[in-house]
C-alpha cells in the first residue's frame, strides 16, 4: 500500500480481534507519521507507577503533591526504559516535537522538573516506552483490518478515564466497537 495521507495528529484505534498484547484494545495517538515510518504513544494503557515514583527514581524533587499520584502509561513496547510527556502547549523545552499548535511530545528532562515544580504544561500524559511502526508497516496492517483511524481529541487524551478511551475514540468515527466483526470484507 503506497503512503498517501500522513495519519499526524490522528488516533489508531485497536480492532475487537487484534489480539498483540501490546496493542489489544489500545488507542494510540500519532505523533508522526511519514514515508519512513510512523511513532505514536498508547493513551489507554496505565501502568503500575506514578509520576511521583518516576520523579523519585530520577532524583527530581516534587514540590507540588498532586503530581506525585498522577498516573504513567504504556506508551507502547519499544524503548520502555525512556519517558515521553505527551502535553498540550506551554513553555519550551529542550527535546520537544510540536505535533499541532496545541500538542507536542516532549522527551528531556526538563519537562519533568518543570511539572515537578508545578511550572509544566496544562494538560500531560506521561509514558515509558512509544509505538513504532516501520516504512509501510502501518499501512500494511491498516489493511489487514488491525485498525481503525480517526483525528485525534484533547479531550479524550487528557480529560477522559483511561477506561473509556478506546470506545470513545471509536465513537468520534460513529463506530460501535462492540458492533464490529474482525474479519475484512474481500469481494
Amino acid at each position: 500500500m503506497p503512503f498517501s495521507t500522513s495519519l499526524t495528529n490522528h488516533f489508531l484505534i485497536a480492532m475487537p480481534a487484534l489480539a498483540d498484547p501490546n496493542f489489544s484494545r489500545t488507542v494510540t495517538y500519532i505523533c508522526e507519521h511519514t514515508e519512513q515510518g510512523a511513532m505514536g504513544i498508547v493513551i489507554n494503557r496505565q501502568i503500575d507507577v506514578t509520576l511521583g515514583e518516576l520523579l523519585g527514581q530520577l532524583e527530581i524533587k516534587v514540590d507540588q503533591p498532586t503530581i506525585g499520584s498522577t498516573p504513567v502509561y504504556q506508551g507502547g513496547p519499544v524503548q520502555t526504559d525512556r519517558g515521553f510527556v505527551l502535553h498540550t502547549a506551554g513553555p519550551a523545552f529542550d527535546s520537544t516535537l510540536n505535533i499541532t499548535p496545541d500538542i507536542s511530545v516532549t522527551t528531556s528532562r526538563d519537562v519533568l522538573e518543570a511539572i515537578a515544580k508545578g511550572e509544566g504544561p496544562d494538560q500531560i500524559l506521561v509514558a515509558l516506552g512509544y509505538a513504532g511502526w516501520g516504512g509501510g508497516q502501518l499501512e500494511q496492517e491498516m489493511s489487514a483490518n488491525a485498525w481503525l483511524s480517526g483525528p485525534a481529541s484533547d479531550e479524550i487524551i487528557f480529560r477522559m478515564d483511561p477506561g473509556a478511551r478506546w470506545m470513545a475514540a471509536a465513537q468520534l468515527l460513529g463506530v460501535d466497537l462492540n458492533l464490529l466483526s474482525g474479519e475484512a470484507g474481500h469481494a
